[in-house]
Protein backbone atom coordinates (compact mmCIF):
# COMPACT_ATOMS: atom_id res chain seq x y z
CA UNK A 1 0.00 0.00 0.00
CA UNK A 2 1.30 3.58 -1.21
CA UNK A 3 0.45 6.10 1.45
CA UNK A 4 1.01 9.73 0.36
CA UNK A 5 0.32 13.30 3.39
CA UNK A 6 -0.45 16.53 2.27
CA UNK A 7 -1.14 19.79 4.19
CA UNK A 8 -3.12 22.57 3.56
CA UNK A 9 -3.72 26.02 5.22
CA UNK A 10 -6.26 28.89 4.73
CA UNK A 11 -6.76 32.05 5.94
CA UNK A 12 -9.42 34.56 5.80
CA UNK A 13 -10.29 38.32 7.16
CA UNK A 14 -13.82 38.54 9.71
CA UNK A 15 -16.13 40.83 8.21
CA UNK A 16 -19.38 42.94 9.23
CA UNK A 17 -22.29 41.83 6.53
CA UNK A 18 -21.26 37.88 6.25
CA UNK A 19 -22.06 34.54 7.87
CA UNK A 20 -19.51 33.10 9.65
CA UNK A 21 -19.47 28.85 8.66
CA UNK A 22 -16.91 26.48 9.57
CA UNK A 23 -16.65 23.16 8.46
CA UNK A 24 -20.08 23.76 6.52
CA UNK A 25 -21.68 24.75 9.78
CA UNK A 26 -23.64 28.02 9.90
CA UNK A 27 -22.29 29.99 13.58
CA UNK A 28 -24.49 33.20 14.54
CA UNK A 29 -21.59 35.14 15.23
CA UNK A 30 -21.37 39.17 14.38
CA UNK A 31 -18.97 38.53 11.95
CA UNK A 32 -18.34 36.32 8.99
CA UNK A 33 -15.13 35.53 6.81
CA UNK A 34 -14.57 37.32 3.44
CA UNK A 35 -14.38 35.73 0.44
CA UNK A 36 -15.53 34.80 -3.24
CA UNK A 37 -16.83 31.44 -1.61
CA UNK A 38 -18.27 30.77 1.51
CA UNK A 39 -14.73 31.64 2.90
CA UNK A 40 -14.85 28.31 5.12
CA UNK A 41 -11.03 28.69 5.77
CA UNK A 42 -11.81 24.85 7.52
CA UNK A 43 -12.65 22.87 4.38
CA UNK A 44 -9.97 25.24 2.02
CA UNK A 45 -7.24 23.72 4.40
CA UNK A 46 -8.79 20.12 4.18
CA UNK A 47 -9.38 21.01 0.27
CA UNK A 48 -5.49 21.80 0.09
CA UNK A 49 -3.94 18.92 1.87
CA UNK A 50 -6.11 16.43 -0.07
CA UNK A 51 -5.11 18.18 -3.26
CA UNK A 52 -1.69 18.10 -1.73
CA UNK A 53 -1.43 14.69 -0.97
CA UNK A 54 -1.95 13.70 -4.31
CA UNK A 55 -0.23 16.28 -6.65
CA UNK A 56 -3.38 17.64 -7.21
CA UNK A 57 -2.05 21.31 -7.42
CA UNK A 58 -4.31 23.40 -5.35
CA UNK A 59 -7.84 24.87 -4.22
CA UNK A 60 -6.96 28.41 -6.26
CA UNK A 61 -5.95 26.16 -9.51
CA UNK A 62 -9.36 24.23 -9.35
CA UNK A 63 -11.66 27.26 -8.08
CA UNK A 64 -10.08 30.23 -8.44
CA UNK A 65 -11.35 33.23 -6.95
CA UNK A 66 -12.23 34.78 -10.16
CA UNK A 67 -14.65 32.63 -11.52
CA UNK A 68 -18.20 33.75 -11.17
CA UNK A 69 -19.89 30.35 -11.44
CA UNK A 70 -18.62 29.98 -7.96
CA UNK A 71 -19.00 32.36 -6.38
CA UNK A 72 -20.59 31.74 -2.87
CA UNK A 73 -20.10 28.18 -3.46
CA UNK A 74 -20.58 26.06 0.16
CA UNK A 75 -17.05 24.83 0.62
CA UNK A 76 -18.47 21.27 1.04
CA UNK A 77 -19.09 21.23 -2.52
CA UNK A 78 -15.70 22.25 -3.37
CA UNK A 79 -14.22 19.15 -0.98
CA UNK A 80 -16.97 16.79 -3.05
CA UNK A 81 -14.98 18.00 -5.95
CA UNK A 82 -11.18 17.55 -4.43
CA UNK A 83 -12.54 13.79 -2.69
CA UNK A 84 -13.30 12.75 -6.70
CA UNK A 85 -10.00 14.36 -7.72
CA UNK A 86 -8.71 12.05 -5.10
CA UNK A 87 -10.08 9.16 -6.08
CA UNK A 88 -9.86 10.23 -9.94
CA UNK A 89 -5.80 9.45 -8.46
CA UNK A 90 -6.63 6.15 -6.88
CA UNK A 91 -6.21 7.14 -3.66
CA UNK A 92 -8.57 6.94 -0.47
CA UNK A 93 -8.31 9.01 2.67
CA UNK A 94 -6.75 7.51 5.54
CA UNK A 95 -7.65 10.26 7.83
CA UNK A 96 -7.78 14.18 8.46
CA UNK A 97 -6.60 16.22 11.13
CA UNK A 98 -6.93 20.06 11.47
CA UNK A 99 -7.34 22.92 13.64
CA UNK A 100 -9.23 26.10 13.24
CA UNK A 101 -7.09 29.21 14.81
CA UNK A 102 -9.94 31.46 16.30
CA UNK A 103 -10.06 34.11 19.21
CA UNK A 104 -13.38 34.00 19.12
CA UNK A 105 -16.19 32.73 18.93
CA UNK A 106 -15.78 29.26 21.06
CA UNK A 107 -16.19 26.39 18.37
CA UNK A 108 -16.24 23.31 20.52
CA UNK A 109 -19.90 22.84 20.54
CA UNK A 110 -19.86 22.67 16.66
CA UNK A 111 -17.34 20.42 16.46
CA UNK A 112 -19.07 16.87 15.77
CA UNK A 113 -21.25 18.77 13.42
CA UNK A 114 -18.38 19.67 11.47
CA UNK A 115 -17.02 16.37 11.04
CA UNK A 116 -20.30 15.30 10.01
CA UNK A 117 -20.53 17.40 7.43
CA UNK A 118 -17.10 17.11 5.85
CA UNK A 119 -16.94 13.56 6.31
CA UNK A 120 -20.12 13.27 4.45
CA UNK A 121 -18.88 15.64 1.53
CA UNK A 122 -15.89 13.46 1.40
CA UNK A 123 -17.52 9.70 1.74
CA UNK A 124 -15.79 8.73 4.51
CA UNK A 125 -16.40 7.90 8.48
CA UNK A 126 -16.35 10.67 10.76
CA UNK A 127 -13.95 8.70 12.69
CA UNK A 128 -11.37 9.75 9.55
CA UNK A 129 -11.83 13.38 10.76
CA UNK A 130 -10.57 15.07 13.38
CA UNK A 131 -10.99 18.71 13.91
CA UNK A 132 -9.61 20.55 16.97
CA UNK A 133 -10.35 24.64 17.62
CA UNK A 134 -7.50 26.97 19.67
CA UNK A 135 -6.88 30.69 20.08
CA UNK A 136 -3.69 32.20 20.15
CA UNK A 137 -3.87 34.15 23.30
CA UNK A 138 -4.75 37.49 22.02
CA UNK A 139 -1.86 37.13 19.74
CA UNK A 140 -1.35 38.18 15.85
CA UNK A 141 -4.12 39.28 13.58
CA UNK A 142 -6.37 35.40 14.50
CA UNK A 143 -5.91 37.04 18.51
CA UNK A 144 -6.84 40.37 17.82
CA UNK A 145 -10.06 39.14 15.78
CA UNK A 146 -8.82 40.39 12.32
CA UNK A 147 -9.56 37.24 10.48
CA UNK A 148 -9.28 32.96 11.68
CA UNK A 149 -7.04 30.84 10.02
CA UNK A 150 -7.13 26.39 9.52
CA UNK A 151 -4.60 24.03 9.19
CA UNK A 152 -4.92 20.69 7.68
CA UNK A 153 -3.15 17.54 7.10
CA UNK A 154 -3.78 14.00 5.62
CA UNK A 155 -2.81 10.54 5.45
CA UNK A 156 -3.93 9.15 2.08
CA UNK A 157 -3.80 5.38 0.52
CA UNK A 158 -4.23 3.98 -2.83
Amino acid sequence: MKFRIGHGYDVHRLVEGRDLILGGVKINYEKGLLGHSDADVLCHAIADALLGSCGARDIGFHFPDNDPSIKDISSLLILKKCSEILSSNGYEISNIDATIIAQKPKLSPFIDEMRNNIAKALETSAENVNIKATTEEKLGFTGSGEGISAHAVCLVND
